[in-house]
Formats: C-alpha cells, structure tokens, sequence
C-alpha cells in the first residue's frame, strides 16, 4: 500500500529550509493535503588532531534554553561542495581550518524529510593568522573557573 504524491508547491521559502504543500492520494483513493519540509545539505566538519582531540564548541541554544557541545556545522551554499562548506564553517565558527577533508557518514534525518545531512572529517589545519584564539564558557560550565 503506497501513498502516491500528485502534486508538490511551495508555500513558504527561506535560505535554510522550503515548506511544501502535497496532494497526496491514498491507497483507498481518499486525497489529503501533506507539508513537507525540504532542509537544504548541511555540512558539518570534524577535525581531529594526532593527540586524537576533537575541535567542538560550547554553545547556548537560545530555543531550548540549554548549553552543549557541537561540531562546526552549517548549509552548503548554491554552487560549494560539501567538503568546501566543512572547511568554510569550521574556519568562520572556530577560527581554525581545516587540513584536507574526506566523507565520514551521511545522517538521514526522520523519514518525514527528505533531504539528507552530510558529516565530513578531516585533520585539523593551522589556525587562521588574523583571528585571535578565544575561548570562552558560560558561568559554570567547561572551561570557567
């Protein structure tokens, strides 16, 4: 028993994500309206150093209210590969790029979207000249005396 999709727009567009209205018919022949929502790739970059130490960042996450550890993460822009993006997000969140970088895995988000997240890694690179090293904590967390 397959659903089967008639039609497909867009109802609503921004630089990260597309929500669309389907016309979907089901196996009875019944019709319904379905919203999907269609993530552009994002690349996340894992950089990893001969001592075996990952590059992560302590960040606030202002929708939960909550701190946590992240890799360097972000979408891959019209015309950049992902590779490309993995470095481009380490060196703008970090402050570090990246040495040469190879595909790790590919996530699959739930099965109600479409479009896959791409992990790539690599070894770490030298720190960009022109940006100061930085390192800060929220009050009690890692890093905070």
């Amino acid at each position: 028993m397959q659903w089967t999709k008639l039609s497909e727009r867009s109802v609503y567009e921004n630089r990260w994500f597309r929500v669309n209205l389907a016309d979907v018919e089901l196996p009875d022949g019944r019709h319904l309206d379905h919203y999907l929502i269609r993530l552009r790739p994002v690349a996340v970059a894992t950089a990893v150093n001969e001592a075996d130490e990952v590059l992560m960042l302590w960040r606030h996450r202002f929708i939960t209210d909550s701190w946590g550890w992240e890799l360097a993460a972000g979408v891959v822009e019209d015309g950049e590969d992902v590779e490309s993006a993995a470095a481009r997000e380490m060196e703008e969140e970090t402050g570090w790029r990246p040495g040469p970088l190879r595909h790790l895995l590919t996530v699959e988000p739930p099965t109600a979207s479409p479009t896959p997240a791409i992990t790539s890694t690599g070894r770490s690179g030298p720190r960009t000249p022109d940006r100061p090293r930085t390192r800060s904590s929220p009050r009690g967390g890692p890093g905070s005396r």
